[in-house]
């Protein structure tokens, strides 16, 4: 079988995985491990929100946003992590998913506008679970299909039930 089509071939450690509106779920796994292996504060980063230097004036306190005149190189640090983080997502979609989240201004917001069109549509998400889990019961060696084949189709189901939050027990793999 033919690897999905967002595996290409000889793809680069130092660029994040290209998603290219399918296979959501292995796409945002990807991102995550890609995301922590550059910097584990970026995932904070895209799941949280972004860090804005404040300070404290008069009496009693009151908390205000500095001015970029006003930042310290830790503020200035801090901040170039939400770009980062950015950077990373919009490298890593396509030209459609772009034109979902090219208003967004923080790494956290384009997340959730990702995860709301993908993910978060209950009706289908539980659509491809069924799906795969009805493939997944009759799964069923083709005449023409190597060990190979079969072993990389039925880990495809398998991955994309468990991106889906559909986790099948091990002793059932069997």
């Amino acid at each position: 079988m033919v690897a999905p089509s967002n595996f290409e071939e000889g793809q680069s450690t130092y660029r994040p995985p290209r998603f290219n509106d399918q296979y959501y779920g292995r796409w945002k796994i990807r991102m995550h491990d890609f995301s922590m292996a550059e910097d584990s504060e970026l995932w904070d980063v895209i799941c949280d929100r972004p860090f804005v230097p404040t300070k404290n004036l008069g009496d009693p306190a009151v908390t205000i946003s500095k001015k970029r005149k006003e930042f310290s190189d830790a503020d200035r640090r801090a901040i170039e992590k939400n770009f980062r983080a950015k950077k990373m997502l919009v490298c890593g979609i396509g030209p459609d998913e772009y034109n979902r989240i090219s208003a967004c201004q923080s790494a956290k917001e384009i997340r959730e506008t990702l995860q709301t069109t993908r993910d978060r549509i209950t009706q289908v998400k539980q659509s491809k679970i069924d799906m795969l889990t009805t493939e997944y019961k009759l799964f069923r060696m083709k005449d023409d299909e190597s060990i190979q084949d079969i072993h990389t189709r039925f880990i495809s189901i398998i991955n994309e039930l468990h991106s889906l939050g559909e986790i099948i027990p091990r002793n059932k793999l069997v």
